[in-house]
């Protein structure tokens, strides 16, 4: 990484502020770039979703996982309820969607309250575990509630063994309207849905797969209690890598965390923080981490520039900390602060190994929270997870002076509405978006990778209105 200058600037910088100026290229096309990471998490994009309530369930894992991304479960979930979300995500197939499942017996009413969970808006009836039609949206306008779904679904469909190839499910279903295939295994029971968009993605991506072929999935815990039974526990479970998280990484408390989970030698990458500076980083990694999370203060829901002044900007703190991190032969996770594609691309040439994302996906399908709709159109509720909601979540078994204390300080937005793009409103139409702009950066960086990219990259520093100028104006001048 250089600057277009010849030397960094004397100050720190936001995303915002940078520019990347195009270099000579052989890289001739944006599928020639190769966006995977090296940072023994196995993913084959560079996108980790954070461990927000709102924003990482099950669903939200399985689908990322399968485009080769990872999803960290929130720390505040129990032990079983974390247990049962992995063993759910490693039991999916790597190819089929999951769908919502109904059968003939089920309400309309049920399957409108069920049908807004997908973004192709459809769910498969079955009779003893064999699909026998497909019901929409649609097709329940208008109908009674009390109907059965066997008097509405459509038993027209496209059905296809679980093993064909993408290629196939796209030309099967042509030009259909509901575009969306019933995948079965050999004995004709339900293994899952390919719409014909996800069999296109089915030849862009790669899965990101343990070593037996099964998707990953992270988990993260806290800094007080038992966090060493707590993180083995995970581990037993299935987690394929620990997130030790808290606001303020660079402490007493994750230090001695970090190392008992890392003398516990559960056999998994671990990643720590939050920091902002190459001190932390490398204390982070000395007592155990493998990978540390950058980013004070520039998430969407958090407000603690604002209430303290703590924090540092973000594009600077993920360059300084990639390179303590490098010294130590360790990683580091761009974590905040991103609100465009060009963010993502940024945080990998300042030599981010993964960018995290949060509030930016919890305004979709597969996020945890129900949709919601005002005049404005859909929308999901997230919240910051160091909000008064969080905290009385994470503080729900001590005593009423305690949770009472403790909801006087706050450092985070409680309900926020995230609304849902009507472009992209599942996490794959965001990956899509994501990585075709990291893909593009790459190609006028003249890098084949994520390596060529942050050590070929020159970058420029640019005024607001500089960055202002760069924004498209859909209705013009």
């Amino acid at each position: 990484m250089r600057f277009l200058s010849g030397h960094a600037p004397t100050h720190d910088l936001t995303y915002d502020d940078l520019f990347i100026v195009p270099n000579r290229s052989d890289v001739t096309s944006r599928f020639d770039v190769d966006i995977s990471t090296s940072d023994g998490t196995g993913t084959t994009v560079p996108l980790v979703v954070a461990n927000m309530t709102a924003v990482a369930g099950k669903r939200m894992a399985e689908t990322v996982a399968r485009r080769g991304g990872l999803v960290v479960l929130p720390q505040d979930l129990p032990l079983a309820a974390a247990a049962e979300s992995i063993t759910f995500v490693k039991s999916r197939h790597l190819v089929a969607d999951t769908p919502v499942v109904l059968t003939g017996d089920n309400s309309v009413s049920d399957a409108l309250a069920l049908l807004p969970k997908r973004a192709h808006g459809a769910a498969v009836v079955v009779a003893e575990r064999t699909p026998i039609g497909i019901v929409t949206e649609q097709a329940c306008a208008g109908i009674d509630r009390f109907t059965r779904v066997r008097d509405v679904l459509d038993p027209t469909m496209v059905t296809l063994p679980v093993d064909t190839p993408g290629r196939e499910v796209y030309d099967a279903l042509g030009d259909l309207h509901l575009g969306l295939a019933v995948l079965v295994h050999p004995d004709g029971t339900l293994a899952g849905v390919l719409t014909r968009v996800g069999a296109l993605r089915h030849g862009i991506y790669r899965p990101n797969v343990d070593t037996h072929g099964r998707l990953r999935i992270a988990a993260a815990v806290g800094i007080n209690g038992d966090v060493a039974g707590r993180a083995r526990a995970l581990v037993d479970a299935g987690a394929d890598l620990l997130v030790v998280d808290t606001a303020h990484g660079h402490q007493e408390k994750m230090l001695a965390a970090l190392d008992a989970i890392a003398a516990a030698d559960l056999g998994v990458p671990i990643a720590a923080g939050n920091v902002v500076s190459a001190e932390g980083t490398a204390d982070l990694i000395k007592a155990g981490a493998s990978i540390v999370k950058v980013g004070v203060g520039p998430g969407a829901m958090c407000t603690t520039r604002m209430m303290t002044g703590v924090g540092r900007p973000q594009f600077s703190a993920v360059a300084e900390c990639a390179g303590a991190a490098k010294d130590h032969g360790a990683h580091v996770w761009a974590d905040g602060g991103i609100r465009h594609p060009r963010d993502v691309a940024l945080a990998l040439a300042a030599g981010a190994s993964n960018v995290m994302v949060g509030s930016w996906f919890a305004g979709t399908f597969e996020s945890p929270g129900e949709l919601q709709r005002d005049a404005d159109g859909l929308y999901k509720v997230s919240f910051g997870m160091a909000s008064k909601r969080a905290v009385a979540a994470r503080s729900a078994n001590d005593s009423a002076y305690d949770r009472e204390r403790k909801a006087l300080f706050e450092e985070g937005i409680s309900s926020s509405r995230i609304r849902v793009d009507p472009e992209r409103p599942s996490v794959e139409d965001l990956i899509d978006h994501i990585c075709s702009g990291v893909r593009s950066a790459a190609t006028y960086a003249g890098a084949h990778n994520l390596v060529e990219l942050h050590d070929k990259v020159v970058l420029g520093v640019q005024s607001a209105a500089g960055f202002a100028e760069g924004r498209p104006l859909p209705g013009g001048w």
